[in-house]
């Protein structure tokens, strides 16, 4: 009997793993102008000849950046993005979600931040979660590869259960809700549909070596490259008398993101977030007893499959 629970847990553990891999490359993919608008200056933004990859320059006049049309409550979002080379000490490309177009007082957010560096020194990738406008969740890993590079793919995985931040398939970063608690943790965003941003823009006060390496404008104009955005989720609507909230906004479970393998990570994506955890893990505001002498409430939700 002992033999057969192995295999059938086997059996269960592939089929899982087989649904989230297929529900990855199932998303669909269109061109930016479908799924984009331009913020800021147009002529900061340049577009290969078949409109499937955009550039965003900074030089020191502006940055500029992009969001989509649609909003959306839960769901797969991945992009390809290929950073600024060279020397990008005090530039930020940033790669997010968030409930308001303005940053408003109230916002919740997801972000992804890469934060250049000098010539030869690696990126840093920050991570962060705004809930009713409060964030400080900060955490920042090193990469094991060079984004500036080629393409790689940064993703979130939006759910009731938790928030999973990747990097070429690899989850980088789980931030779990509280399933125990009607209301799930107090710092969960779970309610306000969000847009998707990208942008570049200088932020050589805080942003490298905390600020003591200011930008090199004679390296100007800093490029940041995009492709293949896909977003497999549940999108608000904006027509009149279209319901509010969606059917798909609530745990239906009819979508893959909704369903238990979505739900914690499996095995292999447990020792690739170890692996995360113990080679390239830079900073972890859970840990940061000066910011945070008592460790906020979902810091203790850790753990069990669900969290990294």
């Amino acid at each position: 009997m002992g033999s057969r629970r192995r295999d059938l847990l086997a059996l269960a553990a592939a089929a899982a793993a087989l649904l989230l891999s297929c529900s990855f490359r199932g998303a669909s993919a269109s061109s930016f102008g479908d799924n984009f608008e331009i913020t800021g200056a147009e002529d900061h933004v340049k577009t290969s000849a078949d409109g499937q990859t955009w550039y965003l320059y900074l030089d020191n006049k502006t940055g500029v950046g992009f969001q989509t049309k649609e909003r959306y409550l839960f769901g797969w979002f991945s992009m390809k993005l290929k950073l600024v080379g060279n020397d990008s000490a005090g530039v930020v490309t940033a790669y997010y979600m968030c409930s308001d177009v303005d940053a408003a007082p109230q916002r919740d957010e997801l972000d992804f931040e890469f934060l250049g560096n000098r010539t030869g020194q690696p990126y840093i990738i920050q991570t962060n979660v705004y809930h009713n406008g409060v964030g400080g969740r900060e955490m920042r890993h090193s990469l094991w590869f060079d984004p500036t590079a080629d393409f790689h793919t940064y993703a979130i995985l939006w759910n009731a259960k938790h928030i999973v931040f990747f990097v070429d398939k690899v989850p980088i970063r789980v931030y779990p809700n509280d399933a125990s608690k009607p209301g799930g943790n107090a710092f969960f965003p779970v309610a306000k549909p969000m847009y998707i941003f990208s942008s570049i823009w200088n932020a050589d006060d805080w942003a490298t070596r905390g600020g003591l390496e200011k930008t090199d404008w004679a390296k100007a104009p800093f490029v940041s490259s995009y492709r293949d955005f896909a977003a497999d989720a549940c999108a608000w609507p904006t027509e009149p008398g279209a319901p509010s909230p969606p059917a798909c906004a609530a745990a239906t479970g009819d979508s893959w993101w909704d369903q238990p393998p979505a739900w914690a990570l499996d095995e292999a994506q447990r020792m690739d977030n170890a692996w995360v955890a113990r080679n390239v893990l830079i900073y972890d505001y859970c840990d940061d007893r000066k910011r945070f002498p008592a460790p906020p409430e979902e810091c203790a939700l850790r753990g069990a499959g669900t969290a990294s």
